[in-house]
């Protein structure tokens, strides 16, 4: 069956323009008589073209939205009106966002790995928001600090050298020296998973997905980078319950998580809890995954439920 959308994700993209922050959003229509509305908030290193493949499978369902984060996919940065680089600005902004674009609509709310620690603590500070949410949904989500897989003076490690490498000399040493392809393809090629990379990947896919990482460093704001990845060592969104459902998808294998850690934290915040495994042995799908590849992370039980009729 011939696939309804082109195959140019720039075809699905338009300017977003929100509190003084410009960026961009990806949006698909609805396919016919499908009802559903799909917000989906991206993962940490983001760029719209990235999660193409993925919002086309969330397109079999109803309507898709994807809109950038500050920061991240060449939008504006916090710094742009004053805001700091924290959970809390990235789950106001998100909360303006959605009552701007989606008014009195009910959505389906798709967190992407960081993206859902932002829709958690926007729940949390503006909980008159779950009341729009006919469905949420966790891919790769992660709640707390605990949920990963390093020890605690790692993590207070690697948020100290995040913090440093996020002031500003640091960031304008980084965009003159390290952010460019030569040097990109030199760390990615010597990567503790790059021998992996070699026995999954040809040549050619390897070095598609170099040459995309290298954009994505490049597109993306330097300081947001290190700053909500030393946010993602130091979280704890556990202190504040929530009145709604979540659905959880996980890799059999996530390299970064603790799943059953990330199983007990979302228990205890959420009103209810199903997990669902997708055949996966990363995070997330690849960055230059196509459709078929990024659909495993909708497993068959999710889409039943996706293609039911959203509640109104």
């Amino acid at each position: 069956m011939a696939s309804r959308l082109t195959s140019n994700p720039a075809d699905y993209i338009a300017p977003l323009n929100i509190n003084k922050l410009e960026g961009r959003m990806l949006y698909i229509p609805a396919p016919q008589n499908k009802k559903r509305e799909i917000l989906i908030i991206s993962g940490h290193h983001g760029l719209l073209e990235r999660w193409w493949s993925l919002a086309e499978n969330f397109a079999d369902f109803g309507s898709v939205t994807v809109p950038d984060l500050p920061g991240f996919g060449g939008m504006d940065s916090f710094e742009k009106i004053g805001k700091k680089i924290n959970l809390d600005s990235y789950a106001d902004y998100l909360a303006a966002f959605i009552k701007l674009r989606f008014r009195r609509k009910k959505i389906t709310i798709v967190g992407i790995s960081f993206g859902f620690a932002v829709v958690t603590r926007m729940f949390q500070k503006y909980p008159e928001l779950t009341k729009k949410t006919d469905l949420l949904i966790s891919l790769a989500g992660f709640m707390h600090k605990d949920d990963f897989i390093y020890s605690k003076p790692q993590r207070v490690t690697y948020s100290f050298l995040c913090r440093l490498l996020g002031t500003k000399v640091m960031c304008l040493t980084q965009d003159l020296f390290f952010i460019n392809y030569p040097v990109i393809k030199f760390i990615y090629d010597r990567a503790p998973n790059s021998k992996q990379r070699k026995y999954t990947l040809s040549k050619q896919e390897n070095q598609a997905m170099i040459e995309l990482e290298a954009m994505l460093w490049k597109v993306n704001d330097l300081r947001s980078n290190w700053l909500t990845i030393s946010e993602f060592l130091k979280i704890d969104n556990c202190q504040q319950r929530i009145d709604l459902d979540v659905i959880h998808v996980v890799a059999k294998v996530d390299h970064y998580l603790r799943n059953e850690i990330v199983t007990e934290h979302m228990q205890v915040v959420y009103k209810g809890y199903k997990s669902y495994i997708y055949k996966g042995n990363s995070h997330t799908s690849s960055t230059i995954a196509d459709k078929k590849e990024a659909g495993k992370m909708l497993p068959p039980a999710l889409r039943k439920r996706l293609n039911t009729a959203p509640s109104v």
